[in-house]
């Protein structure tokens, strides 16, 4: 077996290769982890269905905002009638939950920092899980970028079909938590995180946002548990890079 060559982290160190071999490849590394983005789906899209929205207006937003964490959050505080602050809070909930692509997607500019502009809209295809593959397939020393392309363009591809279907399914699974959909995230999203074990010491920012947001919840009630412990795992996280540095 041929190994792939070591990466490097210099962006201009050369062109970048994507081949149809690569994006091939990629779709079968994302093939394991469809099972759960497909039930994720179906919830936000009878979620979708449950408040009201049109088919297009889902459509609309899960092409928008690809983005199965938030989009569950704000459908689960969608309001009776909205207001300037009400469209601001729910922004901000979003912006919060969204707010770990900022890094995710700054881990990519090592490997396609020389690639040509046309790069930046695509990211929008990236998503946890085909971040997570890739980013094994790097680590292994794999430099095709098409093993991005196709795993971002099969989940997200399967996203779309399948929140429609949920949508569509809606007045039978209206309610997530009646099939377990709504414990289908959490399960999903700790198999994603498993991959980026690398110890006790880098689990401490996990533990501390996971502390705050349960204190905040009690305390507070509301959704102000998300801004809580997403701002103290990011502090905690930052803490423990300088400490290792």
């Amino acid at each position: 077996m041929t190994a792939h060559p070591p990466p490097t982290s210099d962006p201009s160190s050369g062109p970048v290769p994507v081949t149809r071999a690569g994006f091939l490849h990629g779709v079968r590394l994302a093939l394991p982890v469809m099972p759960g983005m497909m039930a994720i789906a179906l919830a936000t899209g009878a979620s979708a269905a449950r408040v009201g929205l049109s088919f297009g207006e889902n459509l609309a937003m899960c092409v928008t905002m690809f983005a199965s964490a938030s989009q569950l959050v704000v459908l689960e505080l969608w309001p009776k009638e909205f207001s300037p602050g009400t469209v601001l809070g729910l922004a901000l909930i979003a912006l919060t939950v969204n707010a770990r692509m900022l890094l995710i997607t700054a881990t990519l500019r090592p490997w396609f920092g020389a690639m040509p502009p046309w790069i930046y809209p695509v990211l929008h295809l990236t998503s946890d899980p085909s971040w997570i593959v890739s980013m094994r397939y790097r680590a292994e020393g794999g430099t095709d970028a098409g093993v991005f392309f196709g795993a971002s363009v099969l989940l997200a591809s399967f996203w779309l079909g399948f929140t429609q279907l949920g949508f569509a399914l809606g007045t039978l699974i209206a309610d997530p938590r009646r099939w377990g959909l709504d414990f289908v995230m959490p399960v999903f999203f700790g198999a994603m995180l498993v991959p980026l074990w690398r110890g006790r010491r880098a689990a401490l920012p996990w533990i501390v946002a996971g502390v705050v947001a349960l204190v905040v919840e009690r305390l507070a009630g509301g959704w102000t548990f998300i801004v809580a412990g997403a701002l103290a795992g990011a502090v905690t996280g930052g803490l423990v890079d300088d400490r290792r540095d």
